[in-house]
């Protein structure tokens, strides 16, 4: 018997932590919407061109473990024939996390492609609303590559920082 409680706690200190996230809370931070064809006025059927860009912002808070996640969104609608503006629409999505069992090394990465995978179906459904809302056919966002963000960004990164040691 000795020998098994042993054995479970060799066991116990050999696993890793699994990471842990929770969601706190989820909040829309800033948002606007521009429906620029009822401003100016468009005539005629139009074929929408959409640009979507995404930037990302995680900041640790004063509680342990907590950290706070700004998915960041700018729409942009513009007429495929004239390349007239249709409409615009920014978003500030965030989240507050509570993280654990995440190494240190780890945890940038982390902030910036998990994080923002849970929040991103809430963006989606908001953009949908807000769209349909505003006048135009609910405007369905495709899956966004977080990692593939996150890449882009270190590169960019190391880029900056050789031109500035040039």
């Amino acid at each position: 018997m000795a020998e098994t409680e042993t054995n479970g706690a060799a066991t116990d200190q050999a696993t890793p932590q699994q990471p842990k996230m929770q969601i706190l809370g989820q909040f829309i931070r800033d948002m606007s919407f521009e429906n620029i064809v009822v401003q100016k006025g468009v005539q005629g059927e139009v074929q929408p061109d959409i640009q979507v860009q995404v930037n990302l912002d995680a900041k640790k808070r004063q509680a342990d473990g907590q950290f706070e996640v700004i998915t960041k969104f700018k729409i942009e609608s513009r007429s495929k024939t004239d390349n007239a503006p249709l409409f615009l629409l920014e978003l500030e999505y965030g989240g507050i996390f509570a993280i654990s069992g995440v190494p240190e090394e780890q945890l940038h990465p982390y902030l910036l492609i998990e994080c923002p995978r849970m929040l991103f179906p809430y963006v989606r459904r908001i953009v949908s609303d807000v769209t349909r809302d505003g006048g135009f056919p609910p405007l369905n966002l495709e899956n966004v590559d977080f990692l593939a963000i996150y890449r882009q960004e270190i590169a960019r990164r190391a880029e900056a920082q050789q031109a500035a040691v040039n």
